[in-house]
């Protein structure tokens, strides 16, 4: 395990040599770490970010199956959102602006005309404070959002909360509450996932199983069009198991699409996806209590310098963001994200890893 809290040590120094830890502007920036027997994870207070996750494979091996950078200095210069947590409202906002109320709000346009994960300066690009810490159970971090951040109305608390349950799950609670104004909530975790290992390669062999029959297609520019459309029997269909590869060709440009995840009837959460690397034998299994999730696969990464040098390409991760349907402040047919004054917000993830 010496290799797991060396990693710590490297990320930690790096953080000091970027000259924010402590810095007198902020309230500092450090990295903390979860851990249960051989199940070691990391994040850190920018961005309220998950920077890693080792997990054994089969054989015992340890390999951290999350992308990301060695230091802060990436992660301030990132444009992949790894491993952040994205809002106010994550996904895009068609045209940055939606009327609430009667009231029109220009939003900060940072995706061509469209506002994406909060905008230029969102959730994913500010210091949160810790708010509650223990190494062999969770981390809260908190964020106060302020009335007209981002062009958003209203004054906004939020929390994330990364816990271990267990000795093989890691749970993740994000949470808001509107504290004058009624405002659009929708928050994401942006974990990029590769079973194999963070410098494997891509996750083309991993294969997936989601449960969704539906999807909200999108234009050009990635906005849904307002459709919600069966995708069986498509290259969209993952209600069975089978590798991301099998089809992506199919796909123009790969899998970047909100899955309207089906309802069980369950009373608790809803199961959202099983990941399997056949070559390590680990395993992910996804449960939340959203009506959707966004399946990315990193299709816009070009050659990104990660962790150890090791050069992120096209398909080298997987991203499952458990959230509402994308610009649903501008299609009153899609579920509704309006947080009223007082009412209490909350996305519930659960990660079940497991190798066999």
């Amino acid at each position: 395990m010496g290799n797991v809290g060396f990693l710590s040590a490297l990320l930690l120094a790096a953080f000091l040599v970027a000259g924010v830890v402590g810095a007198r502007d902020h309230p500092g920036i450090g990295v903390y770490e979860l851990r249960s027997g051989y199940f070691t994870a990391q994040f850190t207070n920018y961005g309220a970010t998950m920077l890693s996750l080792v997990l054994p494979d089969k054989n015992g091996k340890l390999d951290d199956v999350v992308l990301g950078f060695d230091s802060l200095k990436g992660y301030k210069n990132d444009t992949t959102y790894f491993g952040a947590v994205v809002g106010r409202v994550a996904n895009r906002i068609a045209g940055a602006q939606f009327t609430l109320n009667g009231t029109a709000y220009k939003l900060v346009a940072n995706d061509g005309n469209n506002t994406l994960h909060g905008g230029s300066k969102g959730f994913a690009d500010v210091v949160w404070r810790v708010h509650s810490y223990d190494t062999e159970s969770h981390v809260t971090f908190t964020y106060d959002s302020f009335n007209g951040e981002q062009g958003f109305p209203g004054d906004l608390s939020v929390y994330v909360t990364y816990m271990l349950i267990g000795t093989d799950k890691l749970g993740v609670k994000l949470e808001a509450k509107a504290l004058d104004k009624s405002t659009p909530v929708n928050l994401a975790l942006h974990t990029y996932w590769n079973l194999a290992g963070q410098n494997s390669g891509n996750i083309l062999s991993h294969e997936i199983q989601l449960f969704a029959s539906k999807i909200t297609p999108v234009d050009s520019a990635l906005i849904p069009t307002g459709e919600i459309r069966d995708i069986r029997r498509s290259p969209y269909d993952f209600l069975e198991p089978h590798t991301i590869g099998s089809q992506i060709n199919e796909v123009p440009g790969g899998y970047d699409i909100n899955y309207v995840l089906d309802d069980t009837g369950s009373k608790h959460l809803k199961k959202v996806a099983i990941v399997q690397d056949n070559h390590s034998g680990r395993k992910l299994e996804l449960w939340s209590n959203q009506p959707g999730v966004q399946f990315y696969t990193s299709n816009m990464i070009d050659h990104v310098v990660g962790k150890g040098g090791f050069v992120y390409t096209k398909y080298a991760g997987l991203c499952l963001e458990t959230q509402g349907f994308p610009d649903a402040v501008n299609h009153p047919n899609f579920p509704s994200q309006i947080v009223n004054p007082g009412q209490h917000y909350e996305n519930v993830m659960v990660f079940r890893f497991s190798a066999h």
